[in-house]
């Protein structure tokens, strides 16, 4: 599914009502240049969680934990993530496959980490369509298992 926005508001927006629509152990990556809006979308989301309080990226501490909304919101930003191991020294397991919804953005660097079900979302520009447009696809992940459960 892909969605046009043409304003942060837009982006905020759907981010809420993605966040009206999560589900325990949910777990979404959220793809895109800087400064395409990802802190926007993610604002919206933790709204439709019902979080009140402010969100920002967790740059530097790699995983913010809000949990006064309707489920546990764990916002992950691995961008700075060197070494895999980082991941395992924070317990990201016991978020990833908890009873809260998990947000990862520059997932793709964690790539070997992330569960079989999730949603990819990617936020591109398209300075031609306006400065404020943006281009959201999302898409259903759902890789099988190997036998050996890998």
């Amino acid at each position: 599914m892909t969605v046009e926005t043409r304003s942060p508001e837009e982006t905020f927006a759907l981010g809420e009502k993605m966040g009206r629509q999560a589900v325990p152990g949910e777990i979404l990556t959220l793809k895109g240049d800087l400064g395409t809006g990802k802190t926007v979308f993610t604002q919206g989301f933790a709204r439709g969680l019902g979080i009140e309080e402010p969100v920002s990226s967790p740059t530097f501490t790699i995983v913010q934990v809000y949990g006064e909304g309707r489920l546990p919101f764990y916002h992950f930003d691995v961008y700075r993530i060197e070494d895999i191991d980082e991941m395992e020294e924070i317990g990201y397991e016991d978020c990833f496959y908890g009873e809260g919804v998990c947000l990862i953005e520059w997932a793709e660097k964690i790539e070997e980490l992330l569960p079989g079900k999730r949603k990819s979302i990617t936020i591109e520009k398209d300075l031609e369509q306006g400065f404020d447009f943006r281009k959201i696809t999302i898409e259903e992940i759902e890789e099988r298992e190997s036998e050996c459960g890998f």
